[in-house]
């Protein structure tokens, strides 16, 4: 073996260029590979890095849910059959949980606290903040370094207020000072000491390739921080002790031998029993009026309660990253193939100039498996080489990736032995052809340099590679001008308002403890003085904004029509609450009635402008202005519709636009706002003297997500892009190797066939003659790669179907411009040898052999 490997270093090493070449090739093929096997890695084989994952199990619900009246959830979870699974719980029922559990070792809540407005020494920033049972560091197995964890003392009202923050937040917001450890904050206005870093980092177990958050609080701490009084008729309840307010995620660790069926088992008539207790006293709480509004009759089922492995974490991978993994695996593997067949015909061709080296030595006893031990090792070497440069390149296409699928993963045991199996593999298989075959030759017959044998055999070969490799890749360029074309046709779309010269911020005055009335007077105050500044035409408020990612709906009850009491409702209708001087700001047209106003405020009768699709939707063949309805029965009259707006995109570029109310800000509760600022010039020019525009109001009062409207639209594009990209790059990469093995081909076909070619211009072919005959060959064998490519792309359109917009996946010019320019780049690879076999001189030709 160290002998097959010190003459296969010595024979790589004599043909510098070409083993640059091919180890450069494998390593694009296996890095892209690589790249995306981390992205599998991460997202459905990593486990939570904490102390033992695998004794972790996760609570979740499934099935109608008549127990909660609100709750909150974080992420997404597979369905099960035709139900939603959800993942909260509320914290009357984690302290159930407690008491009755018999079959872990002990259990644990927590929740996202989304943004969080942190001051330090006076200067105010947003983190992203994380609350736990005080036990959740202790059954985690997470330690501190520098200070200590919460615990369990730490989650009682009386506790003295403390936070832990990770040690990224640590380096990046206190330059890794150990000062930290005992120095008091502003967390929401609400002062806490920090007691310890949490090293090497803060974990959520939202997901395993989550990043942690910065700052973490126990739970006895949530009143607090939130500040947020009951909905209008709910019981003025603490939110702690609010039974069928349903946020919190529970988690636990298996005592040993018990399994997670043992859990459920435990806990089952728990659950069920403490939901429905929850719901009964709160509903003890009410009015008589209340209890007998149709928002509450005929509520009785309880869901199931779902005990499995929590592992990775509380939530699963969501559907758009499954996909985008699903389709470029596609993609890659296709490179890969490429790669493969590409760097045979590499082995091929330089088989054919060691012929006599391999004659020689089986002239001199050694066997045929001897040979094809020590080319194989050769091939072998190169797949190792491409797999370490793989490996790079690897880490380096991570970055293609959307969504979690792109967040780098550290290079684990189990993405090393994929690169090492993809390498090994690879190795073999564009090795073990060309090995077997450069060693089938006729000794004596080579040995007098006059046989065709091999040559022909050869031949054939490689021209079956090429065809592959042609139609590999017009598969890769038909996909990558279908998602093109996709990509353009949504950047093309009018989405009912003006993208451009539009900039977008939030605010969340909550964060520095502004109730209602300060936080409306805060916006008030800030709409002011955001039109006052020079270079900006108008400003409006919203919550939510329009193409966020964000969605509002609520049910709809038109005044006068019959509905059944007590009856499912499934009418709903997108919700914007907006400021007045929204559509002007949006430049979004009125089609009848008139636009919202500063005079719709808490005194006035309240309004909405519906759109387009809502008056079509609810009021069908009639006028739709002057008409009622509410959120419930009780209320269908509460709501009149004053204007109808033209259809503006809510949430998702792709599909049209669902029924949507704009309510005016002044009705409506809107906590946190997102504003719209609309500039005469660029608006990301605009930005420092917005900022300094809210700083002069209030100084502590952080803006988030900063950005302008084009900017927005395109992360709502952001797969789309990502796989338009992916398949261009790739599809390029596959025509460039496809041309590169075509004019490697024909070139060795007429260094082959001088002699013929001499013989035929001396018999009187014209160089036209055989210009024409070369192209013919190569050309052919185009075709051929070309009508496989067609029907393979054909057949498989359907798996790409649901994924484009404004074209079939069997679009017809996007598949001629596909096949146009194979054809076209093919032709130019092959046309360069035939020149050359055009011009060569008969006299010269026939002394060739």
């Amino acid at each position: 073996m160290f002998k097959d490997l010190h003459h296969g270093v010595r024979a790589l090493l004599r043909d510098k260029g070409w083993t640059t070449i091919v180890v450069l090739s494998l390593g694009l093929g296996i890095g892209a590979n690589t790249a995306l096997f981390s992205a599998v890695n991460s997202l459905f084989l990593k486990k939570l890095s904490v102390a033992n994952p695998d004794t972790l199990v996760r609570l979740r619900w499934t099935g109608r849910n008549d127990m909660v009246t609100d709750s909150s959830d974080y992420g997404f979870s597979a369905r099960i059959g035709d139900q939603d699974v959800r993942t909260t719980f509320s914290y009357p029922m984690f302290q159930q949980f407690l008491a009755d559990n018999r079959t872990m070792d002990d259990l644990f809540a927590c929740a996202p606290y989304s943004r969080a407005n942190v001051v330090v020494d006076g200067q105010a920033d947003v983190a992203s903040a994380f609350t736990t049972s005080g036990n959740y560091y202790h059954v985690l197995g997470l330690h501190a370094a520098p200070g200590r964890t919460i615990v369990p003392d730490d989650d009682r009202p009386t506790a003295p207020p403390v936070a832990v923050i990770s040690a990224r937040y640590w380096r990046t917001r206190f330059a890794g000072s150990p000062d930290a450890i005992g120095k008091s904050v502003l967390l929401n206005n609400v002062p806490v000491t920090i007691v310890g870093v949490i090293a090497p980092d803060l974990y959520d177990v939202q997901q395993a390739v989550r990043d942690g958050p910065d700052i973490a609080v126990p739970l006895a701490l949530v009143p607090r921080l939130a500040n947020a009084p009951p909905a209008p008729g709910e019981p003025n309840a603490p939110l702690l002790e609010r039974p069928t307010y349903w946020w919190l995620q529970i988690m636990g660790r298996l005592k040993p031998g018990v399994t997670a069926a043992q859990v459920q088992a435990n806990l089952e008539g728990v659950f069920q029993h403490t939901a429905r207790s929850g719901f009964d006293a709160y509903m003890s709480a009410l009015s008589e009026e209340q209890r007998s509004s149709s928002s509450y009759r005929n509520r009785t089922e309880v869901p199931r309660l779902l005990v499995d492995s929590g592992s990775r974490g509380i939530y699963d991978v969501n559907t758009s990253d499954s996909r985008a993994v699903t389709i470029l695996s596609v993609v890659v593997v296709l490179v890969l193939l490429i790669v493969c067949a590409n760097v045979a015909n590499l082995l091929l061709s330089r088989a054919a100039t060691r012929q006599r080296e391999l004659s020689v030595r089986l002239s001199l006893g050694a066997t045929r498996a001897r040979l094809v031990r020590q080319l194989l090792t050769e091939s072998l070497l190169l797949a190792a080489l491409g797999g370490s440069l793989g490996i790079l390149f690897g880490y380096w296409g991570q970055q293609l990736l959307p969504g979690n699928a792109g967040q780098a993963a550290p290079l684990d045991w189990r993405v090393l032995s994929f690169v090492l199996a993809a390498s090994a593999a690879t190795g073999i298989a564009f090795g073990i052809v060309p090995a077997w075959h450069a060693t089938g030759m006729n000794v004596s017959a080579t040995l007098k340099d006059n046989s065709r044998s091999v040559a022909g055999s050869r031949s054939l070969l490689t021209k079956g590679l090429l065809v592959v490799q042609v139609s590999v890749s017009l598969i890769l360029l038909i996909a990558a001008g279908l998602f093109l074309r996709t990509l353009q046709n949504l950047r093309n779309v009018d989405v009912g308002f003006n993208t451009r010269n539009l900039v977008i911020f939030r605010v969340t005055p909550s964060l520095n403890r502004y109730d209602e009335a300060r936080s409306l007077a805060l916006y008030e105050r800030m709409l002011d003085s955001l039109q006052r500044i020079p270079g900006v035409r108008s400003a409006s408020l919203s919550n939510v904004p329009l193409l966020s990612g964000s969605v509002n709906s609520t049910s709809i009850f038109v005044q006068g029509r019959s509905y059944v009491p007590g009856a499912r409702k499934t009418d709903s209708i997108n919700r914007l609450v907006v400021s007045p001087g929204f559509f002007a700001t949006m430049e979004m047209t009125m089609r009848a009635g008139r636009e919202l106003s500063a005079r719709d405020d808490q005194a006035a009768p309240k309004v909405v402008v519906i759109n387009e699709t809502a008056a079509r939707t609810y009021f069908p063949n009639e006028n739709p202005i002057g008409r009622h309805f509410g959120p419930r029965i009780e209320t269908a009259g509460q709501l009149e519709v004053v204007g109808i707006v033209r259809d503006a995109k809510y949430n998702s570029v792709r599909d049209p636009a669902p029924p949507t109310m704009y309510v005016p800000y002044l009705q409506s509760r809107l906590g946190s706002a997102a504003f719209e600022v609309r500039t005469a010039g660029d608006p990301s020019g605009e930005v420092g003297a917005l900022r300094a525009a809210v700083r002069a109001i209030d100084s502590t009062l952080p803006l988030t997500n900063v950005s302008t409207q084009v900017e927005q639209v395109e992360k709502r594009l952001s797969q789309e892009r990502v796989f338009a990209e992916a398949y261009a790059l790739f599809g390029a990469l596959a025509l460039l190797l496809a041309s590169i093995g075509l004019f490697g081909l024909m070139s060795y076909s007429v260094a082959r066939r001088t002699n013929e070619i001499g013989i035929r211009m001396a018999l009187g072919a014209q160089r036209y003659d055989v210009l024409r005959l070369v192209m013919n060959e190569s050309m052919t064998l185009v075709a051929v790669g070309v009508a496989i490519g067609l029907g393979i792309a054909l057949a498989a359109s359907r798996l790409v179907a649901s994924m484009l917009f404004g074209l079939a996946a069997t679009d017809a010019l996007t598949i001629l411009t596909a096949v146009a320019v194979m054809a076209g780049v093919s032709a130019i690879a092959g046309y360069l040898p035939a020149r050359r076999a055009a011009r060569v001189d008969p006299l010269v030709a026939l002394h060739y052999e």
